[in-house]
């Protein structure tokens, strides 16, 4: 389709989509995306347009801004913008953009992780195998050639890259430290894994390395091990014929009550409950 905005030179085309029912409920889903070239002046402001809008800037540069912040664009620079939330983008040089209006019953989280990395503007090292992927979903209309399953793979793969990408180039000492703790806690959850001995092993005080789990984590190292203790003993309660008291101290809980305490407060069921209910 043709676009009548103003500041939107005639070349421009862009696709709408209305996703199916379980489109919707299962994938990722494109809603709008086009190949825009801006002419000098354009300006878009929005209340909220419910979607996420991932755009590439492939010439010229953008303008954004979001909430209270502002952001500028140039040449091979991603923009990633929440448009649930008042929001406004143009251009004063002119630009040339390929862009996607998505959403999706994961979107939120793919959002919110990669902007808190990377930031509402970024770049990544060699964006060619991402912009393809932006290309093929665009071209997916253009030959009116819709598989939603595929279409979820492109978006998935393009949000997935910016996730790797922002654990490699924003991979620190803290990254490393937690893969090493929840290695020895994957390792030795049978035994007693008080908060001290786990910030030994990652050279830290007690008080920063609870810290820093918990930033990185989303749980406190003591939550972790009780999860991971959890996990094994879900398994060997509907996969083995060992007792309810040998799984409780195989997995490294110190009492049977303890055991099925836990487990009945996460699970909402007894072990043997849990074991029956699998059977």
């Amino acid at each position: 389709m043709k676009s009548h905005e103003p500041f939107i030179e005639p070349e421009s085309t862009y696709y709408v989509y209305s996703p199916s029912l379980l489109g919707r409920s299962m994938f990722f889903y494109p809603l709008i995306c086009g190949h825009f070239f801006y002419a000098p002046g354009y300006h878009l402001h929005r209340a909220s347009f419910d979607s996420f809008l991932l755009v590439y800037v492939k010439k010229g540069s953008m303008y954004v801004q979001t909430k209270n912040e502002s952001f500028n664009a140039k040449a091979d620079e991603f923009i990633l913008i929440n448009c649930y939330e008042p929001h406004s983008y143009g251009t004063k040089t002119g630009s040339e953009c390929l862009w996607c209006h998505f959403d999706g019953p994961l979107a939120k989280n793919f959002f919110e992780s990669i902007v808190s990395h990377l930031g509402t503007v970024f770049s990544i090292g060699n964006p060619a195998p991402t912009t393809n992927k932006l290309e093929a979903i665009i071209d997916s209309f253009c030959r009116s050639s819709i598989k939603e399953a595929l279409l979820s793979k492109y978006i998935n793969d393009i949000l997935t890259s910016f996730l790797l990408y922002s654990t490699a180039d924003k991979k620190n000492d803290s990254t490393d430290m937690i893969e090493t703790v929840i290695s020895y806690i994957n390792e030795h959850f049978k035994e007693d894994l008080p908060d001290k001995v786990l910030a030994s092993a990652a050279g830290l005080s007690s008080y920063h390395f609870i810290r820093v789990f918990k930033r990185e984590t989303g749980f406190t190292p003591h939550e972790y091990v009780i999860n991971t203790r959890l996990s094994n003993a879900r398994y060997l309660l509907r996969n083995t014929t060992m007792s309810v008291k040998d799984i409780c101290f195989s997995c490294g809980f110190s009492s049977e009550s303890a055991f099925c305490i836990t487990f009945k407060k996460r699970a909402k069921m007894t072990p043997a409950q849990y074991r029956q209910n699998g059977t």
